[in-house]
């Protein structure tokens, strides 16, 4: 089939911040991967409270469906992501990821 509904309706995948990562809290994440062809990745992620370094290579949209995130790439102020804001991260951005109440999240990956 040629449309993909954009649903948790895949085996989802459980992963955490690597511990070298790991700033604050217990945060886990939930990732229902619906695409993964050819270097583009997209689907639903989702994640609880806590606060990690993040490095990013890829190009990433997405747009935050629940919860409410902040965002801090180096050297500049924090950002606030709530339910309907969608924003893209660029390669090269390094900084924070904190969750502030669980976030679920839409994505597409371009690496």
């Amino acid at each position: 089939m040629n449309i993909l509904p954009v649903t948790p309706s895949v085996t989802p995948e459980h992963d955490a911040p690597a511990p070298d990562r790991l700033i604050s809290g217990d945060p886990k994440f939930t990732t229902w991967n619906l695409e993964d062809r050819d270097g583009l990745y997209c689907g639903i992620w989702q994640a609880t409270p806590g606060k990690w370094r993040i490095a990013y290579d890829e190009w990433e949209y997405c747009r935050i469906l629940s919860g409410v995130s902040i965002l801090t790439e180096h050297g500049h102020p924090p950002r606030t992501y709530r339910a309907g804001d969608s924003f893209i991260i660029r390669p090269g951005f390094a900084g924070t990821w904190e969750v502030i109440e669980t976030t679920t999240k839409d994505y597409v990956i371009r690496v």
